[in-house]
């Protein structure tokens, strides 16, 4: 997922689905690379709706030393973060039944948006959403997927 992304050092990312903290980590590892000063950093926000795993998520990324470059928010994330927004970089780490508009809205024009789509019981289909100067969106199949369902407002809410 993150060659899909095609992360560069200085980008903003937002990740939908934080879980253990530690895919937010290793997209901070590209994106703020510790051999690059400061002030030409990126920063990773992940979401988590499960309070008890943003709270494991925010003590792997301060036991990894991460929290520099990478937050941890607890909330729903398929509303999107606007205050930080636009994003260069859209990940979501859940499967959801359409691309959630939020954060198609959220991403910068030239930005990616990668992102689990389909049933949650069965496979999804992994889609690479390009947003074009335009704002016009255009969509890169990458293949079958099986990820966890996404939860909140513009995922499974009967979940």
């Amino acid at each position: 997922m993150n060659e899909a992304l095609e992360l560069e050092v200085g980008q903003k990312v937002l990740e939908v689905g934080a879980g253990t903290g530690y895919h937010a980590s290793s997209i901070a590892e590209v994106i703020a690379p510790l051999s690059q000063p400061r002030e030409k950093w990126g920063h990773v926000w992940a979401m988590e709706i499960v309070p008890q795993l943003a709270d494991l998520a925010r003590r792997n990324v301060a036991e990894l030393g991460y929290t520099e470059r990478v937050t941890i928010i607890e909330g729903d994330g398929s509303k999107g973060l606007p205050e930080h927004a636009p994003y260069d970089r859209v990940l979501v780490t859940a499967a959801a039944p359409e691309v959630p508009e939020p954060l198609a809205e959220e991403l910068r024009p030239g930005g990616i948006l990668l992102i689990p789509v389909g049933d949650f019981r069965y496979f999804q289909e992994l889609l690479k959403i390009r947003k074009a100067r335009d704002e016009s969106l255009s969509t890169e199949y990458l293949g079958g997927v099986a990820f966890v369902p996404l939860r909140g407002k513009a995922g499974w809410r009967n979940l």
